[in-house]
């Protein structure tokens, strides 16, 4: 058994950065910790992954998370968890698509299949919002409640780009090696 143990050891640390390294960093909006922004590497030549599928919940008349990143091809579910009927909708960026009203316990189901913002809303609760992010890139993270996120890629130099609601773009350009982290920021 140890052995084994040890065996894995060694190929961890060794396999590690070929895998990828840890890009932490921050967002900032006029000085302050910057939450709900996406942050993600311009990555053309990434290879394809098989479509994933993750949650976008609806509790306590909101959506949760309010922003939600995801890779071009993910499919998105939209469970109604709360106690009222509900409806998903985006007409104006990023995929459009209407989910109709659909009552507590049902699922829905929707692929974010171009890039884009898509803003999401209920025409029954008209203070339900959020947003899913599609990107072309597997190398993304969105910002927590203290701006804080953390994204991993293969070491090396990319372009990187941020999006927050009510914001223009932010690109730049980020050396990823583990070790120097990323501040984004907005005035």
């Amino acid at each position: 058994m140890r052995c084994l143990l040890a065996f894995f050891a060694v190929w961890w640390l060794a396999a590690g950065p070929a895998y990828g390294a840890d890009l932490s960093g921050s967002v900032q909006v006029a000085g302050r910790p910057g939450e709900y922004a996406v942050v993600w590497l311009a990555a053309a030549d990434a290879p394809s992954t098989p479509a994933q599928k993750v949650v976008l919940d609806q509790r306590n008349l909101a959506f949760s998370p309010r922003v939600l990143a995801v890779r071009v091809g993910t499919i998105v579910d939209f469970p109604n968890n709360d106690k009222v009927f509900h409806n998903v909708f985006s007409f104006r960026d990023g995929k459009k698509f209407d989910l109709g009203v659909y009552p507590v316990r049902a699922v829905k189901h929707v692929t974010f299949d171009k890039e884009g913002v898509s803003r999401l809303f209920c025409n029954i609760h008209p203070n339900m919002a959020a947003y899913v992010v599609a990107v072309d890139s597997p190398f993304f993270a969105a910002s927590d409640a203290d701006g804080a996120f953390t994204l991993r890629a293969p070491p090396g130099r990319y372009s990187y780009k941020a999006w927050r609601a009510g914001a223009a773009l932010h690109e730049g350009r980020v050396v990823i090696d583990g070790v120097t982290p990323l501040t984004v920021g907005w005035p």
